[in-house]
Formats: structure tokens, C-alpha cells, sequence
């Protein structure tokens, strides 16, 4: 069984930079031999010490493409003094062959990878992380398997686009953040599943329109997503004078786990007043959420005066933590609402 998770959600400068760049932390003149098979993970840690103790504007370390870099686990640590901070991966990084020869401090293997507590991280290239996962597949149970890259406390974070294959279990755990995914102005055809996401913001589209700026999404699917203890669940958010389109997006098969706001589409982000206009929403579809809130309204269509159109929820069920039945808002919003608990009054139902 070989897996594949490629993540596409922003589009970031070009990550083919020279190992020649100013501020530029090139693995291989740390003593990576990327070939294979020699473990460099000395010379990763060695590379990110000195990228992040940099004090120059967005240091970079680099993984030089046409190798392959074998790594035990480890951890980029952080916090780091310069306020953005780039990890280019133009080669391929590879873990361990078999799980026998995984190294770590502690027995519970919890991960292969880790970015601990760094603001303004940028992980981004076109090279590939393969987790040689398939020896953990069927000898372990999901729990005691390694997730390939974890993200814990970073705060303005952004990653894509990377090819990531055979993780022993998540690909990508994202830990004390903010959006567990924020798709942002410009995503098209993005396909989200199977992530465990909280505490934190949910999954969210947007923000979009700030500045009275022109936004564009479309094609959005997310699907087999537990949200646990968050803020939101499903959420689209737009600024008020902006303008452009969020369309064709799926949120479905959801579960929520005590979630306050479990089901929002808000296009008053802020509490500023409507420049005038406000980025159109259409042709969203919420299926299958199913769980408890902690919060009295569990459905929040908050649309701007433009309304949004081709709104669909359907089998829909969230109640309270003791089996109360919330609330909903709806503002502007039209389309229709089948097997709804709450009901959506200004949807057909």
C-alpha cells in the first residue's frame, strides 16, 4: 500500500533559491551527504541553529534538489530571532527504511518531523518527504505510530507545495494554532480529508477581502474531518469592501467534539462598516456534521448584503453537550436546509 498526500493550499514566492543568497543555510555545507543513506540529520540541526539565530531579514535553509537526505526524527526549535523565517525542501528527504531503525528519545515515536514554536514560518519547494511509512502499517496500532510532520505552536505559518508519501500515520499535525487550515485568496481545486483538527480555528476560507482587496476560491472540497475542542469547525470568513468570489466549496462528513462554533460563514470578520461591497459567496454545500457544541448557536450564516446564494446543509445534527437543542443565525442567505437539527428559518427546510 503506498500513500500520497500532496498539499497545494498557498502559493508562495518561488522556492528555487541559490544556496548563494544572502541569509541562505544550504544543508549540505553543514555535511549532509544526501545520499541516502548516511543519516544528516546533524547536519539539518546544525543548518536551522544558525537560520535561526539569524538576525537578518527571512534567513532560509535549503534542501538542494537531485539528493536524497536521510533523517532520523528531530526537531527544529524554536522561538527564532528573526521574524519570518523560510525552509526551502527543493530535494527529498526520507526517514528511516524500516521502523527498527528509528531512533528517539522516547518510546512513543510521536513524530518524524517537528517545527516547535516558530512564528512566521514558511516551509515550502517542490521536493518530497517520504515517511517510509509501511513497515509501521501493520505492526502497530494507529496510536503508537509516528505522524511524518508536526507543526506545534507556530503561529503565521505557511506550507505547500511539497509531495509527502507513506506516513506511518497523519501526514501533517498542526498543534496549538490558529486555523488548523486557512485557505486563502487564489486556492482553486484543493481536496482536504481525514484530519483531526483542535483545539484552535477550525478549517477555515479566508480571510478574504481585507483592504477592499478582489479574493478568489473556488473548488474547495473538505471531507472526514473530526474537529476536537475548537473555536470554529467549518468556517468561511470575509472581510467587510472587499470584492471576487468564494464558490463551489464542500464541507462534509464532519464530526464535532464539543466545538463552539461548529457551522459559520461570516462576512463581517470585522466589526468595521461595509465599505460598499463584499466578496460573493455561492454554491457551498455543508453535509453530514454531525456532534455537540459548547456554544448556543450552532449554525451561523452571517452573509453581507449582497446575500449568499446556493447555500445547501444537509443531515445536519449538533446539540448541546447535555443534548440541549441550539440555536441558528441566518442573515442574507438563501438556498435550502433538509434533516437540519437546528432548523435554518430563512433556508427552505
Amino acid at each position: 500500500m503506498k500513500l500520497l498526500f500532496a498539499l497545494l493550499l498557498v502559493s508562495i514566492a518561488s522556492p528555487s533559491l541559490c544556496s548563494n543568497t544572502p541569509n541562505a543555510f544550504d544543508i549540505v555545507k553543514y555535511g549532509a551527504k544526501g545520499d541516502g543513506q548516511t543519516d544528516d540529520s546533524n547536519a539539518f540541526l546544525k543548518a536551522w541553529q544558525d537560520a535561526c539565530s539569524s538576525t537578518e531579514d527571512t534567513p532560509t535553509l535549503i534542501v538542494p534538489e537531485g539528493k536524497i537526505f536521510m533523517t532520523q526524527p528531530f526537531t527544529f526549535q524554536g522561538p527564532c530571532k528573526s521574524t519570518t523565517i523560510n525552509v526551502v525542501i527543493n530535494g527529498n528527504i526520507t526517514a528511516p527504511e524500516s521502523r527498527e531503525n528509528w531512533k528517539s528519545d522516547s518510546n512513543d515515536h510521536d513524530s518524524w518531523i517537528t517545527f516547535n514554536h516558530i512564528s512566521g514560518l514558511v516551509v515550502n519547494g517542490g521536493g518530497t518527504l517520504n515517511a517510509q511509512g509501511s513497515s509501521w502499517w501493520d505492526k502497530n496500532e494507529a496510536s503508537d505510530r509516528p505522524t511524518a510532520l508536526r507543526f506545534l505552536g507556530c503561529d503565521n505559518l505557511k506550507h505547500g507545495p511539497l509531495t509527502h508519501l507513506n506516513s506511518p500515520r497523519n501526514h501533517i499535525s498542526i498543534t496549538g494554532c490558529d486555523d488548523c487550515v486557512a485557505i486563502n485568496s487564489g486556492s482553486k481545486s484543493i481536496n482536504i480529508t481525514n484530519v483531526n483538527c483542535g483545539p484552535g480555528h477550525g478549517i477555515s476560507v479566508g480571510s478574504l477581502g481585507k483592504d477592499g482587496e478582489y479574493a478568489t476560491v473556488e473548488d474547495i472540497y473538505v471531507a472526514h474531518i473530526t474537529f476536537t475542542r475548537s473555536t470554529n469547525g467549518a468556517r468561511i470568513k470575509t472581510w467587510n469592501g472587499g470584492s471576487g468570489y468564494a464558490r463551489k466549496i464542500t464541507y462534509e462528513n464532519i464530526t464535532l467534539v464539543e466545538v463552539k462554533h461548529s457551522l459559520i460563514i461570516d462576512q463581517k470578520y470585522t466589526a468595521l462598516k461595509s465599505a460598499g461591497g463584499a466578496v460573493k459567496i455561492s454554491d457551498v454545500t455543508f453535509r453530514n456534521f454531525h456532534g455537540t457544541t459548547t456554544y448556543n448557536t450552532a449554525v451561523e450564516l452571517n452573509c453581507a448584503q449582497i446575500g449568499c446564494t446556493g447555500i445547501v446543509l444537509d443531515d445536519i445534527n449538533i446539540v448541546g453537550l447535555n443534548g440541549e437543542k441550539p440555536s441558528s443565525l441566518c442573515n442574507n442567505a438563501q438556498g435550502s436546509c433538509s434533516s437540519c437539527n437546528p432548523t435554518v428559518e430563512c433556508l427552505d427546510n
